[in-house]
């Protein structure tokens, strides 16, 4: 199995308009004037957001075009409160008549919902300020201006890189798929926040079915980035996808056995997702957390920090605020293994009686790392940790159980001898307990993959049950 990431290519961009239909002063009346009509029929308080998205997304397999799709939505959503009663709803008929029953139907629906003395907007002094929010450049926004012919040329230069990888072995194709999108919101409340921008996220990816008869494997490989030029090439993205399905021909069963297993980069991102939702304010105050009560606690080793950084440039999870307009910051969030702040929003803070992280909208930028990770800790030298036990690079099915942390997963990789990979393997389950799992990381490795808002390296973990045949 090859183990060197696709590099970057720079494909053409252009610099015409940015494609929307709407303009942000045009949103800021809309959200002011659904407020005004708020407040005007008796609302306590209110909230607005105008959003609009569009995009275009191709596919193509075995050499033809397959599907060319434009989308393009918008939407005006409304929250009324009157006291402790909160109504939402929504519209995408953008008239004065359509915004006025949008806003009457929010309001109808606060008069007959029950009492809730945590539904309230954020508090004053957490709300972002203007001065705040123009500190940061996030550099989130670049449209690409690419017609549907050039996309679908991308996207069969992308399979076809697949194919001639082996044209022996690599007969198939599920296909490949180029998309390009871009959105762009205002958000109002009155509690004083004022505040929106435009974003973007384009992406490549293909999917080559390597073999023949009985012994066929898929693997796939993908490039997002808010910046098209930031892209790995096609070329890159299809030799490497299918050196992925090629490396897993002739896979086997193993025996059912308990070892050592070394998550991919990309999978270990999962393994923050679920340490994310187990501190998360809503499963915490509905005690759906097998981490309960773990402000101030080990639930990881010495050697693991988790970084938190809305401020990341270009980040896929960056923002200046987050969905309630609260400001945010970079955090640790896990030091030397011990949880120093949960993810709350206004609301769950309020119903643990703490106060909001500024996660209302989820996590921003998540980096786990480790103090014993060196430079040279490369895929190989991870297996070599490893020793002798199992890789995994696929994993299906939902995970770990959130109230217990009982884990299990179906999954596929490599077996390893003496850090050495031995053979593929598949139709495998790993399973052990998410707790367990978390405190019995030994390694991180520099394999670092950042194409999503979770960044981290190969993760080790010293023992799971790896059932088999």
């Amino acid at each position: 199995m090859s183990k060197s990431k696709p590099s970057k290519s720079k494909p053409s961009q252009s610099t015409q308009s940015n494609g929307f239909s709407y303009t942000r002063p045009f949103f800021e009346e809309l959200v002011d004037k659904a407020i005004s009509h708020a407040k005007k029929i008796g609302a306590t308080d209110a909230g607005a957001e105008a959003s609009e998205g569009c995009g275009l997304s191709v596919s193509v397999r075995k050499g033809e075009l397959e599907n060319v799709e434009r989308n393009r939505d918008k939407s005006l959503g409304v929250s009324v409160y009157i006291g402790t009663r909160r109504g939402n709803a929504s519209t995408s008929d953008f008239s004065t008549a359509a915004i006025e029953r949008t806003v009457q139907a929010a309001y109808d629906i606060a008069r007959f919902t029950a009492e809730d003395p945590f539904a309230a907007l954020p508090d004053e002094a957490d709300i972002v300020t203007q001065a705040e929010i123009a500190q940061h450049d996030l550099d989130l926004f670049h449209p690409w201006a690419v017609n549907s012919e050039q996309a679908a040329a991308l996207a069969l230069e992308c399979e076809t890189a697949a194919m001639q990888t082996s044209k022996k072995w690599i007969t198939n194709s599920e296909g490949a798929a180029v998309s390009a999108q871009q959105s762009h919101f205002f958000s109002a409340h009155t509690h004083g926040f004022r505040g929106g921008y435009a974003s973007s996220r384009h992406s490549l990816s293909v999917s080559p079915i390597a073999g023949k008869g009985d012994d066929m494997q898929r693997d796939a490989w993908y490039s997002s980035e808010r910046n098209a030029l930031d892209l790995a090439s096609a070329q890159a993205v299809g030799r490497y996808a299918a050196e992925r399905a090629l490396s897993r021909l002739k896979s086997r069963k193993i025996a059912t056995t308990e070892c050592p297993v070394l998550f991919e980069s990309p999978l270990a991102s999962g393994l923050i997702g679920g340490l994310v939702q187990a501190i998360s304010g809503g499963s915490l105050y509905r005690k759906s957390s097998f981490l309960l009560d773990s402000l101030g606690k080990q639930v990881l080793p010495k050697h693991i920090n988790v970084l938190e950084d809305p401020f990341v440039k270009r980040g896929k999870a960056s923002s200046p605020f987050d969905d309630e307009g609260v400001r945010v910051k970079a955090r640790q969030v896990i030091a030397s293994g011990v949880v120093e702040g949960y993810f709350l929003s206004s609301y769950s803070a309020r119903k643990l009686g703490m106060q909001t992280t500024g996660n209302a909208g989820g996590s921003h930028n998540l980096t786990m790392t480790s103090t014993r990770t060196q430079a040279q800790d490369d895929l190989d030298e991870m297996l070599r940790k490893l020793g002798t036990g199992l890789f995994v690079t696929e994993l299906m099915g939902s995970g770990a159980n959130p109230v217990t942390g009982d884990y299990s997963r179906g999954a596929s990789g490599y077996w390893v001898e003496n850090g050495v990979i031995a053979f593929p393997v598949h139709e495998i389950t790993i399973a052990g307990n998410f707790k367990n799992m978390l405190m019995g990381i030994e390694a991180v490795g520099a394999d670092v993959f950042s194409q999503g808002s979770k960044k981290v390296g190969s993760v080790l973990i010293n023992r799971m049950t790896v059932a088999g045949s």
